[in-house]
């Protein structure tokens, strides 16, 4: 019994023995495992470490070198959609992929009958270049002879523009009307309609420039702060700056003084103009070229198509206005202009603010961006207010430009820079359709020029998309029931040109039949009082007004350079 016990116990014993031996290999192997797993968890991250560096150097250089637009966190995905793109693919949201067709301009666009179509008044801008020094006409029987064979194409008026620095040149408050006197009695003798654009800003056709009144340009020499200014301190003489609205440094005056006194002396002077209905429009200049934009693509300063621009804020009355604003926010530190917003010609992944996830989209530079924009939408709305006022019973209108090349951005940072804050979470011309509708205003729109089918691989951008702002704008016009005319940027009596303008004033697939309320050829000029070109004209205006069919070669639409070819257009 003891030996099976003592036997017994020995057993046991070894069984323990074997079984914390057992236990102690199973902990080696484990913690050898362990060990083993922990190397080649940091050999993974090297690995990782690695392949992300080789990420980032190749998209650096992508974005630097190739002028890609690409994510702030892309992958490998988005590499291969964009040099898909560049190799003239189309990858959708899902990874589908198919070869890119460049779209053209189809029969189907263009060979349409608008007869029994919407009339759509057309006029034609009368260049300044009809007067010569001290605002008197070149030609008076020359001009009125232009302007009887131009009204023989039917046409319904005259746009003309009136110049601040033609009109109140030499010394403030003395303003000289009598050259527009005489231009617009001839026009009024030709029985035509008159719109006038009423210019504080520079003007500049060809050749001639038309700058803004002397004394104005002495006291910008003495506190130039009048004038917009970028970050290097440039000035732009183009038009004042908005910071001196309510800003008594005009000689005693403030600019809105400035503005009003002006077109107040424009309505004592040509009131009898009213009273017979010959103006029956008055489009208000509202900043540089007229439109209602800061002058943030400047080329003067070196921008180059299609740069984002840059912010025109550094003058030291919007700079005081910012720092009011970030301190009636309570955000002191905010009352700056963003340091990351690059230069004239970068794109939008080349500036940090305007990047995917940049600082456009964070608090502070929303902030920004509200001031920003308010403070064209504060001008736009006095300026026009003072118009109502004085213009009382005349249909208003404020000119808008299509800044298109950064459309497709997130950003938007072209669209940003000019004053428009209209990134892809917000509208950004809501809010001046409102101030348009409050203000009984309606829009004229400066839109992209159309180009020939031949021209387009040329121009191919994957950021830029004209027809996307311009709908957007049309339908948030139309739909605030605000009426939109429009005109073209360049003198072309090309037939594909003209069917271009007349398919986008009258769209042919809109359920609720919305069209423009007029369009305004620029310029009356002697080449297109030229046979072959007035002719073309003619059978346009028959089209804008309703009465005529246009047939149209694919030829034609291909060629941009030959006027008419190979198209037939009849009546």
């Amino acid at each position: 019994m003891e030996l099976e016990a003592c036997g017994s116990g020995s057993s046991g014993e070894a069984d323990d023995k074997i079984e914390i031996l057992t236990d102690s290999l199973v902990i080696d192997n484990t913690i050898r495992k362990g060990r083993s797993r922990e190397r080649e968890k940091e050999r993974t991250k090297l690995r990782e470490r690695r392949r992300r560096l080789i990420t980032s150097n190749i998209l650096a250089g992508l974005r630097r070198y190739g002028n890609y637009s690409l994510p702030v966190r892309a992958d490998i995905n988005d590499v291969i959609k964009a040099l898909a793109h560049e190799a003239g693919w189309t990858v959708e949201l899902d990874g589908t992929t198919f070869r890119s067709k460049v779209k053209q301009w189809t029969h189907s666009e263009f060979n349409r009958d608008y007869s029994g179509s919407p009339y759509i008044p057309v006029y034609v801008t009368v260049p300044l270049s009809v007067f010569k020094d001290k605002n008197q006409l070149v030609s008076s029987e020359g001009l009125k002879r232009s302007l009887c064979e131009i009204k023989s194409a039917n046409i319904d008026g005259i746009m003309v523009e009136c110049c601040w620095g033609l009109v109140e040149r030499e010394n403030p408050q003395q303003y000289d009307w009598s050259g527009y006197v005489k231009l617009f009695h001839a026009i009024r003798e030709a029985e035509l309609k008159l719109q006038v654009a009423i210019s504080f800003h520079e003007y500049v056709e060809n050749d001639m420039v038309i700058s803004l009144p002397g004394w104005i340009l002495d006291i910008g020499e003495e506190n130039p702060d009048i004038f917009f200014t970028d970050r290097e301190g440039r000035r732009n003489r183009q038009c004042l700056s908005w910071g001196v609205d309510r800003e008594r440094v005009l000689n005693g005056r403030t600019g809105m003084e400035v503005y009003y006194d002006f077109m107040r002396s424009f309505r004592q002077t040509f009131e009898h103009f009213f009273q017979d209905k010959t103006i029956i429009c008055v489009e208000v200049g509202l900043g540089a070229k007229g439109e209602l934009q800061y002058p943030s693509h400047c080329k003067e300063h070196g921008w180059i198509y299609p740069g984002i621009g840059q912010f025109q804020c550094f003058d030291k009355y919007l700079d005081k206005s910012l720092k009011l604003a970030a301190a009636a926010r309570g955000c002191v530190e905010w009352g700056r202009v963003p340091e990351t917003a690059g230069y004239y010609n970068s794109s939008p992944q080349d500036a940090l603010f305007f990047a995917d996830g940049g600082d456009y989209d964070r608090f502070y530079g929303r902030f920004f961006l509200q001031w920003y924009s308010g403070v064209l939408l504060d001008h736009g709305e006095q300026v026009l207010s003072v118009a109502n006022i004085l213009f009382k019973g005349t249909k208003l209108a404020a000119k808008v430009s299509a800044v298109h090349w950064t459309y497709n951005a997130p950003s938007h940072a072209a669209e940003l820079t000019a004053g428009f804050y209209n990134s892809c979470n917000r509208d950004g011309y809501a809010q001046i359709v409102t101030l348009l509708a409050k203000q009984n205003a309606s829009l004229s729109f400066v839109p992209v020029e159309p180009i020939s089918v031949s021209q387009q691989d040329s121009f191919y951008n994957p950021l830029v998309c004209p027809e996307g702002l311009q709908w957007q704008v049309f339908n948030a016009c139309w739909e605030a029931g605000i009426q939109v005319s429009s005109t073209n940027t360049r003198a072309s009596c090309d037939r594909g040109y003209f069917a271009k303008i007349v398919a986008d004033a009258k769209p042919y697939d809109d359920p609720e039949a919305h069209h423009l309320s007029s369009f305004l050829y620029s310029r009356l000029t002697p080449s297109l009082l030229e046979r072959a070109n007035f002719q073309e004209f003619k059978h346009f205006v028959a089209c804008m007004h309703g009465f005529a069919a246009i047939q149209i070669s694919h030829e034609a639409l291909c060629d941009g350079d030959r006027p008419g070819a190979a198209c037939i257009m009849h009546q």
